[in-house]
């Protein structure tokens, strides 16, 4: 429920199960508010019902008396959101829940009927205009890291690229090793070549010390694990693991300048690569390419594996990346230019990186203004500072005592008439009155809920 006003429900349910069921019909011009979920940990999802529909168990509706606008109570709702979050919520819950009872018993302000108007108005008219800012910006911060992979992506296949040769030629690289023929992903610029990483590097495998000797992890051996390996260099590790839990040191730890690869793991870590700046060990789910033993740059082949996770992910549509293992990590294609062109493009895409974290830094900061502003445009509306009072209006004090009720909101439980749980020809909310634009003070009533 993320909208401020509901257009449509995904599910619905037949009449016989209205008949059957606890279940109650909540009517058009309701304000929803979810009263139980994980997200109440965050925020209060509240939004405006206008049409006749049912709600599961982890929701309520409140249905408010003639005079008092449910846009009014559910924006109130929104202003009033951390409050409510620390005052309503239950406690010893696994779940985030709110109390009834204590939601019933939380006050928030109610202005005369005209001017409940006048003030929605405006704050739908900021917060509209604010809403448009902040999807803009997000989708700038999208926008970054796109540009970050095309720029990343033509500088390995050579766009704009220059050859540079004064540290040697591709092939002074891998003098004895063969080279890619065919089936290679692109065409190079004269230059390059296509190498497989068990061709350039030595690739080993990892392992696990046994979880039952506790002597095993009481050691001085960084030891990574594949959740580790996230696009970063590894200076520290979570765990260590004695020197006797190695076993062969030679290949079982790792010197700096290796480059990690998460071969298995949950969701976004397969395909994810690091690069060490410590000796260490690791786990059986990961690989390590031991780049620092050639004259190849680490920061290349990184370089080359992200692109390569990044167009996995891109044309998987963001699942989960294939499984490897050793064979596969050593058939894995790069494109190798000379060493002084990798410099040249370790070099620009650090460049662009610094440029990235800079403008996402911005971003970020836009956002939170965002954020701040729109408490602020909440707070001065509740705080009767955004639109202008009239003397005329009834005052609100009338609007409780026109009801008959100690409360002019309830949580309804409305009869099983008019049934219908889809927009279709259902009563819609009617809009704000239009603002009247006098300087006259009036005065806001506390109402409970």
């Amino acid at each position: 429920m993320g909208r401020d006003t509901l257009r449509h429900t995904r599910d619905r349910i037949t009449d016989v199960a209205v008949e059957k069921s606890p279940v109650t019909v909540v009517p058009a011009g309701s304000v929803a508010i979810v009263v139980r979920s994980g997200i109440l940990e965050r925020t209060i999802p509240v939004a405006l019902v206008p049409f006749n529909t049912t709600l599961n168990q982890d929701m309520k509706a409140i249905q408010t008396h003639p005079g008092i606008s449910p846009r009014w109570v559910a924006w109130a709702l929104r202003a009033f959101a951390p409050e409510i979050m620390r005052q309503c919520r239950k406690s010893g819950t696994t779940v985030a829940s709110l109390s009834t009872d204590a939601l019933m018993d939380f006050r928030i302000p109610l202005a005369p009927s005209p001017e409940q108007g006048r003030i929605i108005e405006l704050i739908e008219d900021h917060v509209s205009r604010l809403d448009v800012a902040v999807d803009y910006v997000r989708r700038s911060k999208g926008q970054v890291a796109k540009l970050r992979q095309a720029a990343l992506t033509r500088a390995l296949k050579g766009e704009g690229i220059p050859l540079l040769l004064e540290e040697g030629t591709a092939r002074d690289l891998l003098p004895s090793s063969p080279v890619v023929q065919s089936g290679y992903p692109w065409k190079l610029p004269e230059g390059w070549l296509w190498a497989k990483l068990g061709d350039l590097f030595k690739v080993y495998v990892g392992t696990t010390p046994s979880r039952k000797e506790p002597s095993l992890w009481s050691g001085s051996v960084p030891w990574v694990s594949s959740g580790e390996v996230n696009f970063s260099r590894i200076s520290e590790t979570r765990e260590k693991i004695s020197p006797s839990a190695v076993g062969n040191w030679e290949t079982r730890v790792h010197p700096p300048g290796t480059v990690m690869i998460a071969m298995i793991g949950e969701g976004k870590t397969r395909g994810q690569v690091g690069i060490l700046d410590i000796e260490a060990a690791h786990n059986q789910n990961c690989a390590s390419i031991r780049v620092s033993e050639t004259r190849v740059l680490p920061e290349y082949v990184f370089l080359a594996l992200e692109q390569r996770y990044l167009e996995s992910r891109r044309a998987s549509s963001g699942g989960n990346q294939p499984a490897l293992n050793k064979a596969k990590v050593e058939a894995i294609q790069i494109p190798l230019p000379p060493l002084a062109t990798q410099r040249h493009i370790v070099a620009a895409i650090e460049e662009f990186s610094v440029m990235a974290t800079h403008f996402h830094s911005v971003i970020e900061g836009s956002l939170s203004k965002a954020s701040s502003l729109r408490r602020s445009i909440l707070t001065h509306a509740f705080g009767g500072k955004i639109a202008p009072q009239d003397s005329a209006d009834e005052p609100a004090v009338s609007l409780l005592g026109r009801s008959g009720q100690q409360h002019g909101i309830r949580f309804n439980r409305p009869k099983r008439a008019g049934r219908s749980t889809g927009p279709g020809g259902r009563e819609e909310v009617p809009p704000p009155p239009h603002s009247s634009q006098t300087s006259v003070l009036a005065t806001q009533q506390e109402l409970p809920l």
